[in-house]
């Protein structure tokens, strides 16, 4: 409802953009249907918030979204890799045997979040407070499609995101 551009494509221009990437994104708006959340989300969004909302409460959002950049920079490494897989932080770019990976904000998150606790089980819900943010309303078979979509654009190398049943998802620890 901006004017010019949406607040979806403003978001997905800001995470696409070289330098802002990684800048927190939150969006306001008077949209709270789920399926206007979960579009939010995929695009990039790091939290969403349905008007009328409590100033408080968006601190507390502000507040719990920069604790967590602090976190995600002291963890990051320059390149992380995996089998054929290459991770730049810096560029959020990935490749696979030197050619570039078109992922989306999510599935790069959910990527680096599984290679960087390799060899650890985790949880749906785990990778959801992690990847998508605490309090979101997106459904733990969310993160199956998501896995699906990112073993299939990752090839052979999509093996190494292990299903363990009943509990989650893993990426194999041994290359």
């Amino acid at each position: 409802m901006l004017p010019g551009m949406d607040g979806l494509a403003v978001c997905k221009h800001i995470k696409q953009g070289s330098g802002t990437e990684n800048m927190p994104v939150i969006m306001l708006t008077a949209k709270g249907e789920e399926i206007d959340k979960v579009v939010g989300f995929e695009v990039g969004a790091d939290d969403y918030i349905v008007k009328p909302f409590s100033p408080r409460e968006l601190i507390l959002r502000i507040k719990a979204i920069l604790k967590r950049g602090e976190v995600k920079e002291a963890e990051e490494k320059e390149i992380i890799t995996a089998y054929d897989i290459s991770i730049n932080m810096p560029k959020h770019e990935v490749t696979v045997k030197g050619k570039v990976v078109d992922l989306t904000n999510m599935e790069f998150k959910l990527l680096c979040t599984l290679i960087k606790r390799r060899g650890r089980v985790q949880t749906r819900e785990r990778l959801l407070d992690d990847v998508w943010g605490i309090d979101t309303m997106v459904e733990t078979r969310t993160i199956d499609t998501h896995v699906k979509s990112l073993r299939s654009k990752l090839g052979k190398d999509g093996k190494a995101i292990e299903t363990v049943h009943g509990m989650g998802y893993k990426f194999s620890d041994s290359d």
